[in-house]
């Protein structure tokens, strides 16, 4: 565990994200770009990716395939990729502080066992669902007012102005993403709450902003990576293939009535450019080596207005890195005083 970023700075970020890679593919460029700007931010990561598969291929060769089904030894070497992506988007080491849930303690609370993997299946092109086998201590199952009252205390230290994760179905449908999602809005519920019974000041000032994209958007950035030659050309040599920019999309990108403005919902939409901090997300990419493979900024001739790059995971489908990073943002629910318990 490192530092946290330093508390009671009301321009303060907190992402919390569920395995080690998530904090970049997802939300990369929002933390890059509030690190080089100086403001703090922190990431909480839920579970340290014991079940997750390894790339371990002629085309990008990381020795490690033994790794895959050893969750403890999956779990050390996860953190240390970890460890190095965090630095690569903070610019330097220390810059964005980070510490992994089931080490933030509560007063009095028992720290029980650490939180694991729950596993995923492909479903479709870039659609996980459930695995049939996740155990016991997996984090889909972890009672979600223990891990939220976790958070809950850590939002009452830093203080943040913004917590950012995945909208409620988890980005793609990852059940640990969308327990994720569950447990960030109940914590901020409760660190608003004066009647929580939790370390420190009731902290309401966080706004919370849920990773999305716009459909046009993606299907842009997939017609626009099968069109680039550069890819075309690693596909073949790599034996990659491409997503169909006709093909359903993943949750992330079902929100475009809130997007456009359209949704009854209370929420704002903000974007972060990602071309400032492309190269920092780039090796944030690079460093979780047995997750993401062939990170790479596209060239003038194969870019354009929506293509920055790509970038692979294990089930070998390029994705492309769009230009833009999209969220949507609310306020969280303060209880009314007749709720509190």
């Amino acid at each position: 565990m490192t530092r946290p970023a330093s508390p009671g700075l009301a321009d303060g970020l907190l992402a919390v994200h569920a395995h080690p890679d998530d904090e970049t593919l997802a939300t990369g460029a929002l933390l890059a770009s509030r690190a080089a700007a100086g403001r703090p931010v922190t990431v909480v990561t839920c579970t340290r990716g014991e079940r997750g598969e390894v790339i371990d291929t002629p085309s990008h060769p990381t020795g490690l395939a033994r790794l895959e089904g050893d969750g403890p030894a999956l779990a050390a070497h996860r953190e240390t990729e970890l460890a190095a992506a965090v630095a690569a988007l903070g610019g330097s080491p220390g810059v964005v502080g980070h510490a992994f849930l089931d080490t933030v303690g509560v007063p009095g609370a028992d720290t029980g066992p650490r939180f694991e993997d729950s596993g995923m299946a492909w479903v479709a092109p870039g659609i996980a669902g459930p695995a049939d086998d996740a155990p016991t201590t997996a984090f889909a199952r972890v009672p979600l007012e223990d891990a939220a009252a976790r958070l809950a205390a850590l939002v009452r230290t830093l203080r943040p102005a913004v917590v950012a994760t995945y909208e409620e179905r988890g980005g793609y449908g990852h059940p640990d993403h969308v327990r994720v999602h569950g447990v960030v809005v109940r914590a901020l519920s409760l660190a608003a709450d004066p009647g929580a019974p939790l370390p420190g000041e009731p902290w309401g000032g966080a706004e919370l902003w849920q990773a999305v994209a716009p459909s046009a958007a993606l299907r842009a950035g997939r017609r626009a990576l099968a069109a680039a030659p550069e890819a075309a050309a690693l596909a073949a040599r790599a034996g990659l293939t491409f997503p169909d920019a006709d093909e359903p999309l993943p949750p992330l990108a079902t929100h475009d009535a809130a997007l456009a403005g359209d949704d009854p919902a209370d929420v704002a939409v903000r974007t972060v450019d990602v071309a400032p901090v492309l190269d920092r997300v780039l090796a944030a990419m690079g460093a979780h080596a047995t997750q993401v493979q062939h990170a790479t900024r596209a060239s003038a001739a194969s870019g354009g207005e929506e293509l920055l790059g790509w970038y692979a995971l294990s089930n070998e489908v390029l994705a492309p890195v769009l230009a833009r990073e999209h969220y949507l943002v609310s306020r969280p629910v303060v209880p009314r005083p007749e709720a509190r318990r």
